[in-house]
């Protein structure tokens, strides 16, 4: 039996009028080096342990919420028009697990309502869109979509950095369809709800806080993508400002923590929920729970060193 007080795998939270769902999307290989920055190779191996390719496993683990009439989507992982150049370089998982994973909730794509993105980065705003018929179109057909209009307009305008990781692809179509709205800022677009902003990743990132019943949970995206990122000075190096991420890390953690809140972790391949505990200046975690697919993911990098 599972205890109420903690997330267990494969299963929805309950959070006040909220139910809170880990939904795991594609898995994909991003280059360790990039995803660790300055922290030395032998140190970050140790915990995300590369292939021949020096590309470490990551998930793209979304939030479902459901309550109050709304069934709400945080990001949508990668989708499936990749090219086959790009699905090669990222070694990204065939088929469609997002589907899959919000059935295994009781939900299919058209229950949708809301999809909040994080961010539009094609690992979590890809799923947003489909082919249909020769055109692309929104994927969850009775949702409104949500970005942060600052990051919109970054999207459409990016900088040499950031160009190969916003397609127009996966959000004109929304603008076209008029299912695109922005917000400015943070705000409570529902009870219980608070979405609050991050920009040292990229401008205009958004992350939610959700709490109710005594409960809080918070989905940071590209905050602190893995459990490893938890560590102040663990910043990617595909971070636009290493020193705001770092600020940004150490206000939401100190925050989540008063909160005894739970965070759910979007890219870790093996914990998908943590708790976070300040150690001197420093933050770790309390306690983890795996995902569903640890055992599968684990065995794969086993495989792998081979």
């Amino acid at each position: 039996m599972s205890d109420a007080t903690r997330p267990a795998a494969g299963e929805g939270f309950a959070v006040g009028n909220w139910t809170v769902h880990a939904v795991e999307a594609e898995y994909l290989g991003l280059d360790g080096g990039s995803m660790f920055g300055s922290v030395p190779k032998p140190m970050w191996s140790k915990l995300q342990p590369p292939d021949a390719k020096n590309r470490i496993r990551l998930a793209t683990r979304c939030m479902l919420l459901v309550g109050h009439a709304r069934v709400i989507l945080v990001d949508d992982g990668m989708g499936a028009k990749l090219a086959p150049k790009l699905m090669e370089i990222y070694d990204v998982e065939s088929g469609d697990p997002l589907a899959v994973a919000l059935r295994g909730a009781g939900f299919g794509v058209e229950d949708v309502t809301d999809v909040v993105l994080t961010h539009l980065h094609f690992d979590h705003a890809g799923g947003s869109t489909r082919v249909e018929a020769g055109r692309l179109v929104p994927r969850f057909p009775r949702a409104r979509y949500y970005v942060q209009r600052k990051n919109l307009d970054n999207a459409r305008h990016p900088n040499p950095r950031e160009r190969a990781s916003y397609l127009p692809e996966n959000f004109e179509p929304l603008a076209a369809a008029g299912v695109l709205e922005t917000w400015d800022g943070a705000g409570t677009p529902w009870p219980g709800v608070e979405v609050f902003t991050a920009d040292g990743h990229t401008r205009g990132q958004q992350l939610l806080r959700v709490a109710g019943g005594g409960r809080v949970v918070y989905y940071v995206a590209d905050l602190i993508p893995t459990a490893s990122h938890v560590r102040i000075p663990f910043v990617m190096g595909y971070d636009m400002a290493a020193i705001e991420t770092m600020d940004e890390k150490r206000a939401m953690l100190t925050r989540a923590a008063a909160d005894n809140a739970w965070v759910l972790i979007e890219h870790d391949p093996r914990i998908a929920w943590g708790r976070p505990l300040a150690e001197g200046d420093d933050f770790g975690w309390a306690e983890t729970v795996e995902s569903p697919r640890a055992a599968a993911i684990a065995t794969r990098a086993t495989e792998g060193e081979r």
